[in-house]
């Protein structure tokens, strides 16, 4: 019997989930949610980090966490206690150190040197059936895994890092902020990732309440990828004069998105989103479709990196709600259905259907799981394939035509597929 075609429900990650153990290493937001859910899913787990006391608090903050769910009535109270009985902080800056586990899951910065130092720790003291997982949002899973030449993992190797041992044990799950709320995991393969480790993990989510999405290591991943021009159109508008950026928030909340993408860029962290972009851009070779905009690097470089530090696009008051973030209704009202580079939910649209349907056409992702990650994953009304049956491929063609006569340079070529 399997869990899925070619999953058996031998697998390590799919006994009874008191016989899994899960380490995860990096005690911070991310971290510690994805503990939550795996001891919400019965998981007993090791939190780590190496800053002294940093995954002492993480706990201490998760059981408030865990008492609010149950003043509201989301947890009882014995459950509560079980929950974060099953969690375990340690401290130790040498991941060898890590009791053995079935899965480790690694959040930590999003930086290659430091990820590949950790996964050769772990890999010389972590049992060979020991999954290990990385949650970056859009580094190379070959790159952890292979052979390095560059960087300070390399030098430290006197100019030549070795490559990892057991790479069919290496798998991305990138988990969406916060974990426990957001239902999306996309699992991601490297070129040597086991293909009954991916099931088996892609099951494994499901059991702790997420919808997996499978992709390739592409850039980015799904959602991170497609999503670079929902950001990048509107700020090239803005650097153009076409209109102020709460203008064309209105016209893309019109549209159907929950936020337009200034307001969700100062949620995020302008520098967050940026280094995101700025990855996503150099893993392409620089390509155009991805290039980050100077107005953005200029945001960054002023602090005004959004509502963390008070001000980015708009200025924020101390309730969160920017003052400064007045439309210009009729304005957003005509730039839609006018001149094409001058339409942000044309330019938008377009734009996103081409990502998608680019991303299947190289066999990265399936067109189902590219519609789930961008709804999920981003909350966008429709994914791009719905968009494409509901535009038709002729208006899209016809649209990125037009972007690329009036913005020639590669950022609008049409994918092959479309």
């Amino acid at each position: 019997m399997t869990a899925q075609s070619g999953t058996p429900l031998d697998h390590v990650l799919l006994q009874h989930p008191g016989d899994v153990p899960v380490a995860v290493i990096g005690a911070g937001a991310m971290g510690s949610g994805i503990a939550q859910v795996a001891a919400q899913a019965g998981h007993p787990v090791v939190l780590v980090d190496a800053q002294p006391d940093a995954a002492d608090r993480a706990v201490e903050r998760l059981g408030a966490t865990l008492d609010r769910l149950v003043a509201k009535g989301r947890l009882e109270a014995a459950q509560a206690r079980d929950v974060l009985g099953r969690v375990r902080p340690h401290t130790a800056s040498d991941m060898s150190t890590v009791p053995a586990v079935a899965l480790v899951v690694e959040a930590v910065v999003e930086h290659l040197d430091v990820k590949r130092a950790i996964f050769r720790q772990l890999e010389s003291a972590q049992p060979a059936t020991t999954v290990l997982a990385t949650n970056t949002s859009s580094l190379s899973i070959d790159a952890m895994v292979q052979e390095a030449h560059t960087g300070h993992d390399a030098a430290s190797y006197g100019g030549t890092s070795p490559a990892l041992a057991r790479p069919g044990q290496v798998l991305g799950l990138h988990f969406f902020n916060p974990p426990p709320l957001m239902r999306l995991v996309e699992v991601i393969s490297g070129s040597a990732t086991d293909g009954q480790v991916l099931d088996a993990a892609g099951e494994l989510m499901r059991r702790w309440g997420k919808t997996p999405v499978r992709c390739t290591s592409t850039p980015g991943f799904i959602v991170n990828r497609v999503a670079r021009p929902f950001y990048g159109e509107a700020q090239r508008m803005v650097e153009e004069g076409i209109a102020d950026p709460a203008t064309l928030d209105l016209a893309l909340r019109r549209a159907g998105f929950r936020m337009g993408p200034f307001e969700l860029t100062d949620l995020i962290g302008q520098d967050v989103n940026l280094a995101v972009g700025e990855s996503v851009w150099r893993q392409t070779g620089e390509d155009p479709r991805y290039a980050p905009t100077d107005w953005q690097r200029a945001l960054v470089r002023e602090g005004r990196l959004g509502r963390k530090t008070g001000r980015g696009v708009f200025t924020y008051a101390e309730d969160g709600s920017a003052t400064d973030a007045a439309p210009d209704e009729q304005l957003a009202q005509r730039l839609v259905g006018g001149p094409v580079h001058q339409d942000p939910v044309a330019r938008t649209l377009a734009m996103l259907v081409n990502e998608g349907v680019d991303l299947v056409h190289r066999a990265e992702a399936t067109a189902e799981d590219v519609d789930t990650a961008m709804r999920l994953g981003t909350n966008y009304p429709k994914g791009p394939f719905e968009w494409l049956e509901e535009l038709g491929a002729g208006t899209v063609r016809s649209v990125l035509t037009e972007l690329d006569a009036h913005y020639p340079g590669g950022r609008y070529r049409r994918s092959e597929a479309l």
